[in-house]
């Protein structure tokens, strides 16, 4: 239930319960003072609040009652206030407060009426305090009653996503393990073709193409991030940062692309969610720019802000304004991985031609 209709919910009732004891003071041939009057008032509409102050509620219900008592002695059950004030002190749990603050209620009007009001009969007071006992039980009983159903309501909600998330590290395992044996070991094999073609291109004194060079430094980045990525999904923390920047950049320019670096600000340490999802909104970035731009250069700029840190990357593709923009995988991933740090991203053609990446993290 939210908490407008919880309230509008309290509120109700407090208006219910006032309206009920008015209505029996109105009917009543035995009139209340004006204290008395206002106490009951007071008692009733403090209910209101039961749900946000239990212990205070009660306590103050019970003096007010008893203070109406000794004032008026009513015939009517001024008592109903309390009665919910018992039940809610009972549902969120100050069973000691609410139980002991019950007890000591009866045992006070039992005692008043007996020793201190003259002309009241004892056996019919004592009657009357045992009938009401029995309302008093009922109201703790279905406090605790609801007090233990919402307590395994949430009991069972914890479990329910304590087993989403056991499956859910099951099947990162199960991943890793298939990324491991299948995606490894063939990226591995490139690896090792490579370096065995770019050794006998030596050994025979002829030139190593750049294109063999690139795949052998490919694959062995491929190889890096892939196991970074299975550290990951195995729950180890992702070590990529900004420190790694110029790593990057210089893996870029190996495929024949120039990137100009710039980095403004006062450069300091990052949160590592921060620092992780920088790097690697970078490095898609600059893989996009290799694979889909046909891009002569790009540019990176990393500005260190007091509160936030934009990260742009600019390139000079085939990209023009009023062409659609289609988000593939790597925008989706970014965007995703933007948001769930509160940060903002936008993609989208630039006017003078080509694309641009920016994104802005709070620090």
């Amino acid at each position: 239930m939210s908490s407008n209709r919880q309230w509008a919910v309290d509120i109700g009732v407090a208006v219910a319960v006032t309206a009920l004891l008015i209505a029996l003071v109105e009917a009543s041939p035995n009139p209340m003072s004006v204290t008395g009057y206002t106490l009951m008032l007071t008692s009733s509409l403090s209910i209101a609040l039961r749900r946000r102050f239990p212990v205070a509620v009660v306590l103050l219900c019970a003096l007010c009652t008893v203070n109406v008592y000794i004032l008026d002695g009513p015939d009517i059950p001024v008592e109903v206030p309390l009665l919910c004030a018992l039940f809610s002190a009972l549902r969120f749990g100050h069973r000691v407060i609410g139980i002991g603050t019950g007890v000591t209620y009866l045992l006070t009007m039992v005692v008043f009426n007996v020793f201190v009001l003259p002309g009241h009969p004892a056996r019919e007071e004592i009657q009357d305090r045992i009938l009401l006992l029995g309302w008093f039980v009922a109201a703790m009983v279905l406090g605790e009653t609801a007090r233990l159903r919402e307590k395994r309501a949430e009991d069972q909600a914890r479990n329910h996503e304590e087993t989403l998330r056991r499956r859910a590290g099951e099947e990162r395992l199960r991943i890793a393990r298939e990324l491991h044996d299948s995606l490894t070991h063939s990226i591995s094999v490139i690896k090792v073709h490579a370096g065995v073609a770019i050794h006998l291109a030596r050994k025979r004194g002829e030139e190593v193409p750049e294109a063999l060079l690139a795949i052998q430094e490919a694959s062995t980045d491929a190889v890096r991030e892939l196991r970074e990525t299975l550290s990951v999904l195995r729950g180890e923390p992702d070590t990529s940062g900004l420190d790694r920047l110029d790593d990057l950049v210089d893996r870029a320019r190996s495929t024949g692309l120039p990137v100009q670096l710039t980095i403004t600000g006062q450069q300091r340490p990052l949160p590592t969610e921060i620092d992780c999802a920088a790097y690697r909104i970078v490095q898609e970035a600059l893989t996009n720019v290799t694979r889909h731009a046909s891009a002569a250069a790009a540019a990176v700029h990393v500005e260190f802000g007091k509160r936030v840190l934009t990260l742009q990357i600019d390139d000079d593709g085939t990209a023009t304004p009023d062409a659609p923009t289609v988000p593939g995988v790597g925008l989706i991933g970014m965007r995703e991985r933007v948001t769930s740090l509160g940060g903002s991203l936008s993609a989208a053609p630039r006017k003078s031609g080509g694309f641009r990446v920016r994104a802005e993290l709070p620090v």
